[in-house]
């Protein structure tokens, strides 16, 4: 009997932590490696570079160098950026004084890298990764951004949490993995092609109701392709900093053409929370700002931002159905890279082609929008039209 006994309690433990552990998953290193070689169409004797930090997505690297060395690249290694956070006693004017001497040496010697990764951790503020870029500006190189789950990648919508960590990443391992690369890129050059010489029109249930052109400005189309080919039509940073997982169309409309209103979901502004907000532009400038609580939030971080602070950006679309916002428990994946995500944003566009310059970035992200071009709909309340 005290055999049974103890049969039956250990079953029922066993049960209990089944319907509570939660799922297992686990990140497929080798098969991300090679779509990322893959992506980068690695050529024979080209030179590759991994920008990491310290303890974050190092399992990855592994694969990743093999990868390079079975497409008969040359392999670089890695270079670690600073581990963040510093120690608190390290003195900040230190670290910038040394970030701004390292940058320029570190361009020189990433002169004739061909291909590089941004790896989860850095970011342009890092001097190795800002070396990368001033490459990349001068027409040298492309580089794969792997954000990953950092930058907040993944975008809360009010009153809904982000699912659990291993969620997020099994969708992001999806959507690299699975997507179609080739449908994805002919949908983005379709939409391109739409919208050139003619007016593109964003309306909502809350009340946004914008226009604008985009004449003959660079539209960047985030498909995947990293290859040397497409390289050779790259116009502006942003075309030669491929982000993976993909899918999303990016462009600066002509400023003067901008017209309209946006209005917004409850969002922070100063980190205050902000409701009713309702922005109004003339000529891609916000002309007025109403909101039903936190106004004055709105208008001291356009004020923080300088002239940045009230123009307007970017238009960006999302078509990567791997990505879509989900029906339940809903949330924006990968900065708003799914089917039918726009994203209207303020600030610096110059990585665009822009003429805002300043520094200031805001994203915001919209799922319920309808997009036209010339009457003809493209996204209908959030979802991607299935004639496109």
């Amino acid at each position: 009997m005290r055999s049974l006994a103890f049969f039956l309690v250990l079953l029922l433990s066993v049960t209990v932590h089944s319907q509570t552990a939660p799922p297992r998953f686990s990140l497929q290193y080798e098969a991300i490696a090679a779509r990322i070689v893959e992506r980068l169409d690695l050529q024979p004797g080209e030179t590759f570079l991994a920008v990491a930090h310290p303890g974050i997505f190092e399992a990855l690297i592994p694969h990743l160098r093999y990868a390079v060395m079975q497409a008969g690249a040359v392999d670089l290694g890695v270079i670690d950026v600073l581990a963040e956070p510093v120690p608190e006693s390290w003195r900040p004017d230190v670290l910038q004084s040394a970030g701004r001497a390292a940058r320029p040496a570190l361009a020189e010697l990433f002169k004739r890298v061909d291909a590089s990764i941004m790896l989860p951790g850095t970011s342009p503020s890092h001097p190795a990764y800002a070396a990368i870029q001033d490459n990349l500006r001068a027409g040298r190189g492309r580089t794969i951004h792997l954000h990953w789950l950092g930058n907040n990648s993944a975008v809360p919508l009010a009153g809904q949490p982000l699912p659990p960590v291993h969620r997020l990443e099994a969708i992001y391992q999806h959507a690299l993995l699975e997507t179609d690369y080739a449908a994805l890129g002919a949908a983005l050059q379709r939409f391109e092609a739409a919208m050139r010489g003619s007016e593109i029109r964003v309306t909502s249930p809350a009340g946004t109701d914008i226009r604008f052109r985009i004449g003959d400005r660079p539209v960047n189309r985030q498909d995947g392709d990293a290859s040397p080919a497409r390289m050779a039509a790259a116009r502006v940073l942003v075309d030669r900093e491929i982000e993976l997982p993909s899918g999303v169309v990016r462009v600066a409309p002509l400023e003067d053409s901008i017209s309209g209103t946006i209005a917004f979901p409850p969002s922070q502004w100063s980190g205050k929370p902000v409701s009713g907000l309702v922005l109004t532009f003339d000529e891609g400038v916000v002309s007025d700002v109403r909101a039903e609580e936190g106004e004055e939030f709105v208008k001291a971080e356009m004020a923080a931002a300088g002239s940045a602070g009230r123009a307007f950006r970017e238009f960006a679309l999302g078509f990567n159905p791997l990505l879509a916002v989900p029906e339940e428990h809903p949330w924006v994946p990968y900065y708003g890279y799914g089917a039918g995500v726009v994203r209207l944003s303020l600030g610096d566009n110059t990585e665009l082609g822009g003429e805002v310059s300043g520094g200031y970035v805001r994203w915001n992200f919209f799922t319920d929008t309808t997009v036209t071009i010339d009457g003809k709909v493209w996204v209908q309340d959030g979802r991607l039209s299935p004639d496109f």
